[in-house]
C-alpha cells in the first residue's frame, strides 16, 4: 500500500480494505509507521512508539480492525505503559491495566502503535511541555496544533493516522481540531466513561477522538459509549448507531447564531467572525432557521469556578502520585505554571470548592434554557487561527488574556454538559484552518453527527489536507 492510497482512505474505508482483504492490517500499519518516522521528527505529535507491540499484538476482529490509532498520553492507560501525562512526575509509572476506553478499541480491532503529546496535565490549550516538547501545526510549523490533544490532531493532520483518541476538559478536542482543519466533537457529560478513573474536573472533561472523517467520529463513538459499573454519570444508550445518523437528514433545526466571544471583553479576529456568518448563511441555505442569540448565564463566574474546581482536581492527582511515591513534592517534579495552579488549588477549601461546583451547575441550568428556543447553538471554536509556539506563555502578565481571547468559547459547554463539536468549514487568508463550533442539548450527539454529515456533503473537507 502505497502513502497516498492510505491518506485517500479514512478509518472506516481503511477497516473495509482489510475485512475485503485487498490490503493487510500489517501493511497497513508499515504504512503508518513509516509516515510517523518521516514526519514526526518535524511535528513532535508521537511522544512514545509502540510498533513493536501494535505487531506483535494478535489480530482482533471488529469494526474498524486493522486501523492504527493513536492514544493520547493522558487518562487512556495502556497497560505496562506510562502515561506521563506530559509531566515529570509521572513519566515512569507504568498503567497497571488498560483503561476501559483502551480496552473497547483493543476490542474494536484498531492497532494502537503509539501516544501522542499533551501539556502538562492536560492544562493548557497549546502543547509546548518542559518532558515533551512543543507539537507542531501540519499547517504551519511555526504555529501550535492546539492542545491539549494537539499530538493527536498534528498526527491526524500530518497523514499518520485518520483518526486519534483525544480529551476535552475545557475544549481540548475541539481546539486542537479547529487549528489542523480536523472534526472534533466533544460528547455530553457522561457518554464515555472515565473508568478505572472517577471523572476529570468535576465533570467537565470528556473523552473521544479527532478525526478527517464525520462517519469515523460516529463509529469511534459507538465504540467507546459503553457505560461501565460504578460510572458517576452515564447516559442511555443512543436510539440507535451514530455511524447511522451521519447520512440520515438532520430535518429543519432552529439555530442560534453567535459571532462574538462569550468571555467578557473578548473579541473574535473579524475573520473568524466573517466565517461564522458564512457558515450561518452556509445553514440557511441548507433549509435550517437562523437567528441571532447568545448563551446566557454568568460566563465570567462559570470560568472563576471552573479554575477552582480544575486546581483542586491538580492537587488531587499530584498528591495521590506523591503519596503513592511516598515522598513530598521537589524542584523539577511539575512546571513553574503547574505549581502555581498547584499552590492555588490547596489554599481552596472544601466549601469552596463545593459552591464552585455549584456554580457550575448553576450555569448549565441557564445554558439549557436557550436550547428550549433553538436546536442548535452556532458559534466560533477559538478566537483566532492557530497561534504562534510560545505565544501564550511569552509574557507572564498576559496568559489569562491571551488565554481566553484565543479559547473564548469552549469552556461553556464542558461545565453545561453538552455535546459540542467544531466542524472544518473555513480557512484564513494565510492558509490556516477555522473550525466552526455547534453545540446541542445533552445527549444530542445524534443531531450533531446528523448536521455534520449535511455540512460535509456542502463543503467537502476531506481532501484539503496540510502541505507538510
Amino acid at each position: 500500500m502505497r502513502f497516498d492510497e492510505y491518506r485517500s482512505h479514512d478509518a472506516v474505508g481503511l477497516a473495509q480494505l482489510v475485512a475485503r482483504r485487498e490490503v493487510t492490517a500489517g501493511e497497513v500499519l508499515d504504512v503508518a509507521a513509516a509516515r510517523m518516522a518521516e514526519v514526526n521528527p518535524k511535528i513532535n505529535a508521537v511522544v512514545l512508539d509502540l510498533t513493536d507491540r501494535a505487531r506483535a499484538a494478535p489480530p482482533v476482529p471488529g469494526p474498524l480492525s486493522g486501523v492504527p490509532f493513536l492514544l493520547k498520553d493522558l487518562a487512556a492507560g495502556y497497560e505496562g505503559v506510562p502515561t506521563t501525562r506530559g509531566s515529570r512526575l509521572f513519566s515512569t509509572r507504568p498503567a497497571p491495566a488498560d483503561a476501559a476506553i483502551t480496552s473497547l478499541y483493543k476490542g474494536a480491532g484498531l492497532a494502537i502503535f503509539g501516544k501522542t503529546n499533551t501539556p502538562e496535565f492536560g492544562l493548557w490549550p497549546v502543547t509546548e511541555s518542559d518532558l515533551l516538547g512543543p507539537a507542531r501545526n501540519p499547517w504551519d510549523l511555526t504555529r501550535t496544533p492546539g492542545g491539549s490533544s494537539g499530538g493527536a490532531s498534528a498526527a491526524v493532520a500530518a497523514g499518520i493516522v485518520p483518526a486519534a483518541h483525544a480529551s476535552d476538559g475545557g475544549g481540548s478536542i475541539r481546539i486542537p481540531a479547529a487549528c489542523c482543519g480536523l472534526f472534533g466533537l466533544k460528547p455530553s457529560r457522561g457518554r464515555v466513561s472515565f473508568s478505572p478513573a472517577g471523572e476529570g474536573w468535576a465533570g467537565a472533561s470528556i473523552m473521544h477522538a479527532v478525526t478527517r472523517s464525520v462517519r469515523d467520529s460516529a463509529v469511534l463513538l459507538d465504540i467507546a459509549c459503553v457505560p461501565q459499573p460504578g460510572d458517576p454519570y452515564f447516559l442511555p444508550a443512543p436510539d440507535r448507531p451514530f455511524a447511522q445518523e451521519v447520512d440520515r437528514e438532520p430535518g429543519k433545526l432552529r439555530i442560534a447564531v453567535f459571532d462574538g466571544s462569550l468571555t467578557e471583553g473578548g473579541a473574535i479576529d473579524p475573520e473568524v467572525a466573517a466565517a461564522v456568518q458564512d457558515a450561518a448563511r452556509l445553514c440557511e441555505s441548507l433549509g435550517h432557521t437562523v437567528e441571532a442569540a447568545t448563551l446566557p448565564g454568568d460566563h465570567s463566574a462559570m470560568q472563576a469556578a471552573a479554575r477552582l474546581a480544575m486546581s483542586a482536581s491538580v492537587v488531587a492527582g499530584i498528591d495521590a502520585e506523591l503519596e503513592r511515591q511516598g515522598r513530598q513534592l521537589e524542584d523539577g517534579d511539575i512546571e513553574a505554571m503547574t505549581l502555581d495552579i498547584y499552590r492555588r488549588g490547596r489554599q481552596a477549601s472544601a466549601s469552596e470548592y463545593v459552591r464552585a461546583v455549584e456554580t457550575l451547575h448553576a450555569y448549565g441550568r441557564a445554558a439549557a434554557g436557550l436550547f428550549e428556543r433553538y436546536d442548535v447553538m452556532l458559534l466560533a471554536t477559538l478566537g483566532s487561527p492557530a497561534i504562534p509556539i510560545g505565544w501564550l506563555f511569552e509574557d507572564p502578565r498576559k496568559i489569562v488574556e491571551r488565554l481566553f481571547a484565543y479559547m473564548p468559547n469552549t469552556q461553556a459547554f464542558n461545565n453545561s454538559g453538552q455535546p459540542a463539536m467544531t466542524v472544518p468549514l473555513a480557512w484564513s487568508r494565510g492558509g490556516l484552518p477555522i473550525g466552526i463550533q455547534f453545540a446541542a442539548r445533552t445527549g444530542e450527539e445524534a443531531l450533531l453527527f446528523r448536521l455534520a454529515g449535511q455540512l460535509e456533503q456542502a463543503r467537502p473537507w476531506f481532501d484539503r489536507v496540510a502541505p507538510l
